[in-house]
């Protein structure tokens, strides 16, 4: 089109289709900008559900931990490293891009996000780096390096390697995925990775690295809880994690009884036979075939209950296991009592019932079956054997009446008292969190999404509370009244207008005990709120 002479009108001709190509060019980037924004908008939201998956492992894994503290213990405490090496880095990143969309007026309108002003001036100064764009490499450069010491410790620890088993391609994708080595370009010249990557892009292309970075972060995390979950609980399937049982048809015997016990172990199975034992009873060896026999996974017993008091039962229980015997240790016992003369009661939570939930009871009296014996009181109702439930009404006490007969045909009746209490005053929370006395910190964002609850902290019992509502306050700003468990949009509104580092309240929080909504608990403490960003 630029050769020789035209004419104006052929002129006129070139200069529409420069106008429709230029036209082409822009409607393609804005395109591509648009596509930027929703694959970065995939990839957070991913995120989010990955962050939530890890969430739930933690709790999970501290809940295990609580239960068999010998068995998940040491996997907890290499979870919460693992948490706090991937926090440092994902947080570090979310503050990052918070601070590159601060100014723009829409931060979903990607087509306006074309401009590389923002990294190229925080990141590049001529040909060197600036400090943020040397800490942004160092950042990335330490979650390798501290991932990589993790995974190398826990190689060579003897007892951790069995637990956290085949973790060798989780730090092949770490050194991959989070090398800040140089990179070739198309024409074969290497680069800095920090300009690779980050130099003369659109912002919203950056942004979306960056959320990909979070990703790998997330799933890095994600793959590191699955091989310590699934690792424990292989090892735990070990015979040498096995602790002993022991069943009995009933807790105590009478003086000249014979004890006709079992020792066994948590798999009950027929293969779960041991090839010999070693066993003594108060210091006695015992006999096999005249004391114990094995019978279908059991050690089944056969010895005199002995005179009253506690009987300890001791020894080794060998089992075969990869062709070689594998010990497993009995420390267990039983008790021998005289005949009663009196109905033993007690709480299973405590010496008082509360107001307002059911509270378990169990009421025997020693050597008589459990259907030979009754009880009575003002709220008190018998479920299977020995257990019953009260819900006490009004009054400070109550007071219950257990009724059995001897297998001589003695009668037995005993009253025994107990107090009744309210249920404590419930302390506010948010995202399951209720500051211990102190404000909550955490993100705007995750405010927004976040759910309030109320909780009873050393209380004996579970309760799920359901929040019905709210009252939300920033300072400067009027009161709002919300409805539900999360923030309403009025609520989010005012949220927007609080600055960093200010502290919202949420208070007269109202709640309901799930299955006695009737029950009106005591007032709710008001949970305090400081904003990171």
């Amino acid at each position: 089109m630029a050769g020789g002479k035209l004419s104006p009108r052929q002129k006129m001709i070139n200069l529409m289709y420069l106008v429709f190509i230029a036209m082409l060019a822009l409607n393609m980037s804005k395109e591509v900008l648009s596509a930027f924004g929703l694959l970065n908008d995939k990839i957070d939201k991913a995120n989010t559900d990955t962050q939530a998956r890890n969430v739930a492992f933690m709790g999970s894994l501290e809940q295990k931990a609580q239960d068999e503290p010998q068995e998940y213990s040491t996997v907890l405490e290499k979870a919460k490293e693992v948490d706090a090496i991937s926090n440092e880095l994902d947080s570090y990143l979310t503050a990052l891009k918070s601070k590159a969309i601060e100014k723009l007026e829409d931060p979903t309108d990607y087509e306006v996000m074309d401009k590389a002003d923002f990294f190229d001036q925080a990141f590049f100064n001529a040909d060197k780096y600036k400090e943020e764009g040397q800490e942004f490499v160092n950042r990335v450069n330490t979650y390798r390096t501290k991932m990589d010491a993790f995974i190398d410790e826990v190689k060579s620890d003897s007892t951790l390697s069995k637990k956290i088993q085949g973790i060798d391609d989780i730090k092949s994708s770490i050194d991959r995925n989070f090398s800040t080595d140089q990179v070739a370009n198309r024409d074969g010249v290497k680069q800095d990775w920090l300009r690779y990557n980050y130099e003369g892009f659109p912002l919203i292309a950056s942004l979306t690295k960056l959320t990909q970075i979070q990703a790998d972060v997330k799933t890095i995390k994600s793959e590191l809880f699955g091989k310590m979950l699934s690792g424990q609980q292989a090892a735990a399937l070990s015979y040498s994690n096995y602790s002993t049982l022991m069943e009995a048809p009933k807790s105590a015997y009478y003086s000249g009884e014979k004890f006709d016990g079992s020792i066994v172990l948590g798999r009950t199975d027929e293969s779960t036979i041991p090839k010999r034992a070693e066993l003594t009873l108060d210091g006695r060896k015992l006999v096999q075939g005249q004391d114990y026999s094995f019978e279908g996974g059991k050690v089944k017993m056969s010895v005199g209950a002995g005179s009253p008091g506690d009987h300890k039962i001791e020894g080794i229980l060998y089992y075969g296991e990869g062709g070689e015997e594998t010990p497993v240790n009995v420390v267990t016992g039983f008790a021998t009592i005289t005949k009663p003369n009196a109905a033993v009661i007690s709480a299973d939570k405590m010496n008082v019932v509360y107001r307002g939930v059911d509270n378990p009871m169990t009421i025997s009296i020693p050597g008589i079956p459990d259907n030979k014996v009754s009880a009575s009181a003002a709220g008190l109702t018998k479920g299977a054997g020995s257990k019953y439930m009260m819900r006490p009404g009004q009054g400070r006490t109550v007071s219950i009446n257990a009724r059995g007969t001897l297998p001589d045909g003695q009668n037995i009746s005993t009253n025994s008292e107990f107090r009744i209490k309210d249920i404590p005053r419930p302390i506010g929370s948010i995202r399951g969190e209720t500051g211990d006395g102190s404000c909550v910190r955490m993100q705007r964002q995750g405010l927004e999404i976040s759910s309030v609850g109320a909780a009873l902290e050393d209380f004996d019992f579970d309760l799920n509370l359901n929040v019905t509502g709210f009252s939300f306050k920033v300072s400067g700003q009027p009161t709002v009244v919300v409805s539900g468990n999360k923030l309403n949009s009025q609520a989010k509104s005012t949220l927007a207008r609080a600055r960093r580092g200010e502290t919202v309240q949420i208070f007269d929080i109202n709640a309901t005990i799930s299955g006695n909504s009737g029950y009106k608990l005591k007032k709710i403490s008001p949970i305090c709120i400081e904003l990171t960003n």
